[in-house]
């Protein structure tokens, strides 16, 4: 078989892809993408590939009369998630896997990280001089919180949110998630989004995993953010366009969310003259939740891997359609 890759890869990984996806042909793309992130430009390759690794253009997969299984280098999969890509691979028996296993331990870790730094007043104590015993050193000794018998409540429940929630059980929070479907393996409560406004009043912690699609841009709206109990911690490292971030800076102003952690935002980066830029407690990353070192090597693994399962027909990992 052909294996289209439009993903530029360090010298380990791609050593480890030529070796592990031996007889196969790799084609590669004339425009390799360094990030995981941006959208593949259309390549007259892919038309003879029956396997595609990375970003490849959606509307060019559909085109493709060879192509039998798209792999992509990253957890979300927006440019994919439409009826209508959906409906047509499903149609002609196209399989597309994500590579949510790779980042799922990231993320989660990282939305921790984001939950402990608040919880502890970390940036405000970074910054802070202040002697024993003073007014500010008391201040941020007696306004330090735990986690521990704390409410969070998960939008989206995938690989990620299944990992936090392992992560956040020897804290002994109440944790619940929000899920188009329960399966009834989920290890946490889960909650309809027409049932979620009463979690919502009595949440301490807001986590956002939703991926990008019709039904959830801007689903995190003004209506949303009046739901929260007040004082609650707002969190995103699912995607930027699911928040309306005006909404949450209204919010972050009037007191209503005590602060907000984002990994991610619309456009990324923001503009420097944007509010969330300007306001004290709200705390951005560059989309960097999912990073980690070895991270070409293992998109490579986890690929090599499906392949195995691909050429043995059995079923795939992280399959989305």
């Amino acid at each position: 078989m052909k294996i289209f890759s439009d993903t530029k890869l360090t010298d380990a990984a791609l050593r480890a892809l030529l070796e592990g996806a031996d007889p196969h042909e790799l084609v590669f793309s004339s425009q390799l993408s360094s990030s995981v992130l941006a959208k593949g430009a259309p390549d007259p390759g892919l038309a003879q590939a029956q396997i595609a690794f990375g970003q490849p253009d959606a509307d060019a997969v559909l085109a493709s009369k060879e192509l039998q299984w798209v792999h992509l280098t990253s957890a979300g999969y927006t440019r994919y998630d439409t009826a209508e890509f959906r409906a047509a691979a499903t149609e002609r028996g196209l399989v597309l896997t994500n590579s949510s296993a790779v980042y799922a331990e990231a993320c989660a870790e990282h939305a921790l990280s984001f939950m402990l730094a608040q919880a502890r007043h970390l940036p405000t104590a970074l910054a802070s001089r202040a002697e024993s015993g003073s007014p500010e050193w008391l201040g941020l000794r007696h306004s330090s919180a735990l986690l521990k018998g704390q409410r969070a409540i998960i939008f989206g429940y995938g690989a990620i949110a299944a990992r936090l929630a392992a992560m956040l059980a020897p804290f002994h929070m109440d944790v619940s998630a929000v899920r188009r479907r329960a399966r009834g393996d989920e290890s946490v409560r889960i909650v309809t989004v027409e049932a979620c406004a009463e979690e919502l009043g009595e949440a301490d912690h807001v986590i956002n995993i939703l991926p990008e699609n019709a039904a959830s841009t801007r689903f995190f709206s003004a209506h949303r953010f009046d739901q929260v109990k007040a004082g609650a911690v707002f969190y995103n490292i699912g995607r930027g366009a699911t928040v309306d971030q005006e909404a949450l800076a209204a919010a972050l102003r009037s007191g209503r969310l005590a602060a907000a952690w984002l990994d991610v935002t619309t456009p990324e980066p923001l503009p420097p003259d944007h509010p969330l830029w300007q306001l004290p407690n709200c705390f951005i990353t560059p989309h960097t939740a999912g990073g980690q070192q070895g991270e070409p090597e293992t998109l490579v693994r986890h690929f090599l891997e499906n392949l195995r399962r691909f050429e043995a027909g059995v079923e795939l990992h992280d399959r989305v359609v």
